[in-house]
């Protein structure tokens, strides 16, 4: 066993958590990881809750993907592949126990997880704000002086919607994960806390860090690879990386772990490099989809809808007749028959007519996964096969 898998978390020190919002919906995890951490034994994350991983030996991390590919996969790391990004992530960026994190998800979520555990392994303050609304978020993250905020594009877009005024002049690094963090959002969360640097990285509850991105990364970039993360492209641009931060397997036995070349492990994205080391993604191979003869991400479809003004949104894919698929737009909002027709004009003109969606429906608040993220497989069940 190497010395870096051998590395277990350390305790966390009195005091370090300093918040607990939900109305104490959080202080259950909160306690059993405290207490993982005190007794030295492994850690099982999972949407209900934190517990004690059973017969694994420490030190061993178990904690769930998001479920965006419809199921939930148990992935299994030690704790060394962490805190090798742990101080990466000081020595890089400054990181220190000066800093307080904020942390906007449930625990049971990877990047949440990740995000308490940087900070009790920095001997830095956190306070987990999950299951408050955006508007107790901001008063919390305010109040507590949060200086390290980390977040996914969707939690950052309903603190943006929330804010107002308000302003959270302590924080000083903003770190977005979870999906593409487009430039109307990284604009309101410059406003929002005007002493940041935001930075968005791309990465996967198997890889951990892959690439990270600042202001000075090109357009539509997810940035160059993280410190020791070697990229390679597979065929049809197919994304594999190395790294010390890869998971060690899935605790599920159905399920095969993800392809490998060459020591690299496959994300399953579709992405190009330009010859600078910058990372552009396509998307997912999983949700490249066929229109009228035509290949299309759906990610883009969600990139058109929301520099369009949609907000909370997401685009599902149903089997059609005619043109092999069609396209299915879910906007966060009240039925809105004019800004349909916006949003539908909006997709055409930047991508195509293919691109244009069949239908634009609205919910007061779409289903959400543990990360935040839109749950895609819940919305494909709700919109159905095309009429």
């Amino acid at each position: 066993m190497s010395d870096a898998t051998r590395r277990a978390f350390a305790p966390a020190r009195p005091g370090a958590v300093i918040e607990s919002g939900g109305r104490d919906r959080n202080a259950p995890a909160l306690r059993a990881l405290l207490d993982c951490l005190a007794r030295g034994l492994p850690i099982h994350a999972s949407q209900a809750g934190i517990r004690a991983a059973g017969p694994e030996p420490a030190p061993v991390l178990c904690c769930q993907s998001s479920g965006s590919g419809g199921r939930v996969k148990t992935i299994r790391r030690s704790h060394g592949s962490w805190i090798a990004s742990f101080e990466v992530n000081r020595a890089t960026f400054g990181l220190s126990a000066r800093d307080c994190y904020g942390v906007l998800g449930e625990l049971g979520h990877s990047l949440s997880l990740y995000a308490t555990l940087e900070a009790l392994q920095l001997g830095a303050r956190v306070a987990v704000l999950a299951g408050d609304g955006p508007r107790s978020q901001i008063a919390r993250l305010a109040a507590a002086r949060v200086s390290v905020l980390y977040a996914t594009p969707t939690q950052l877009r309903r603190l943006l919607l929330a804010a107002g005024e308000a302003r959270l002049p302590a924080v000083t690094h903003v770190f977005s994960g979870g999906g593409k963090l487009d430039a109307a959002c990284r604009a309101g969360v410059a406003a929002l806390c005007p002493g940041a640097v935001v930075r968005e990285f791309y990465g996967a509850s198997e890889t951990s860090f892959i690439t990270i991105a600042d202001a000075a990364t090109p357009v539509g970039s997810v940035g160059r690879a993280y410190p020791e993360v070697s990229i390679r492209l597979g065929a049809g641009g197919r994304v594999f990386v190395a790294s010390p931060y890869l998971f060690d397997g899935y605790a599920e036995a159905d399920l095969p772990s993800p392809p490998r070349e060459d020591g690299h492990l496959g994300t399953g994205d579709i992405g190009m490099l330009d010859a600078a080391g910058h990372l552009f993604l396509r998307g997912r191979e999983s949700r490249m989809v066929t229109v009228a003869d035509r290949t299309l991400f759906l990610e883009d479809i969600e990139a058109a809808l929301t520099a369009a003004g949609a907000g909370v949104c997401a685009a599902v894919a149903v089997p059609d007749a005619l043109r092999g698929q069609a396209v299915v737009a879910i906007v966060e909002g009240g039925e809105d028959a004019a800004r349909a027709a916006l949003l539908g004009r909006a997709c055409r003109d930047a991508l195509g007519e293919h691109a244009g969606p069949r239908r634009v429906l609205f919910l007061p608040r779409l289903p959400a996964l543990a990360s935040g993220k839109p749950d895609l497989a819940a919305l494909a069940r709700m919109v159905g096969p095309a009429p």
